[in-house]
C-alpha cells in the first residue's frame, strides 16, 4: 500500500471512531458527554471512559465481532481493524474531553499522532514544522496548514500500515505502537491501550 492508500485507512477509521456504529457504539461526544456529567473534573471524566472502555473490550469474542462490522477502504486483519478504531475512539474521546473539536482536521492529526508514539516527534521533524513540546495545545498555536496536515497524516498511516521494505513498519506495529501489539493470543490487551491512553492524556491535557 502506498502512503494515499493507508491515509485512506485512517480516515475511514476515524470518521467511524467518532461517528460510532449504529447498534454498537454511540457517538463519541455522546459517550464523553455521559462521563462529563457525572465528574466536575474532565480530566477525571476522561480517565473513567478509558477504564470502564479498556473493560467493557476485554469481554471474549468483541473484538472479532467488531473487526467483521468494520468497513475500510482496504481490507486488514479483523483484530487489527478492531483495535485500530478502539484506540482511535478513545483518544478522540479524551481531545473531546479536553474541550478540543474532534471534526477539526488539527485535531484529527493530533489524534494519529498520539498513535504513532514515540514515532511522532520524527514524523513532526520531517515535515520542518518546529514545536517546542508534543502538547495538543503548542501544536494546535503553531497553525500548521492543511497540506501540512496532510503528508504528516501520510507519514503516520504509512509507518502505522506498512513495513515500507524495512522492519522499522514490523517495530512501529508492534512494539513503538500498541496496535498489532495489542492483540495477543486473540484477546484484548488492556495494558497496551493503557499506554496509547496515557499518551493522549498527556497531549491534550498539558498545558
Amino acid at each position: 500500500m502506498d502512503e494515499n492508500k493507508t491515509l485512506s485507512i485512517l480516515d475511514a477509521c476515524y470518521v467511524k471512531a467518532i461517528n460510532g456504529i449504529p447498534m454498537v457504539s454511540e457517538p463519541i461526544e455522546e459517550l464523553v458527554e455521559s462521563y462529563l456529567r457525572r465528574y466536575n473534573n474532565n480530566q477525571q471524566a476522561a480517565k473513567e471512559m478509558i477504564a470502564n472502555q479498556v473493560l467493557k473490550c476485554t469481554t471474549s469474542g468483541f473484538l472479532s465481532g467488531l473487526g467483521g462490522i468494520i468497513t475500510l477502504p482496504v481490507t486488514l486483519p479483523v483484530n487489527l481493524t478492531s483495535v485500530l478504531y478502539i484506540q482511535m475512539r478513545m483518544i478522540a474521546g479524551v481531545a473531546y474531553a479536553a474541550g478540543y473539536d474532534i471534526n477539526d482536521d488539527t485535531t484529527k492529526t493530533l489524534v494519529y499522532l498520539c498513535l504513532a508514539g514515540s514515532g511522532a516527534g520524527e514524523i513532526i521533524k520531517s515535515t520542518g514544522i518546529k514545536v517546542a513540546t508534543m502538547s495538543a495545545k503548542r501544536f494546535v498555536q503553531t497553525k500548521v496548514s492543511g497540506e501540512t496536515l496532510k503528508q504528516i497524516n501520510k507519514k503516520i498511516g504509512f509507518m502505522l500500515l506498512t513495513k515500507a521494505g524495512t522492519k522499522r513498519g514490523a517495530i512501529s506495529l508492534i512494539k513503538v505502537v500498541p496496535i498489532a501489539g495489542g492483540i495477543v493470543g486473540g484477546t484484548f490487551d488492556a495494558l497496551a491501550t493503557k499506554a496509547i491512553a496515557k499518551i493522549a492524556m498527556s497531549r491534550f491535557f498539558k498545558d
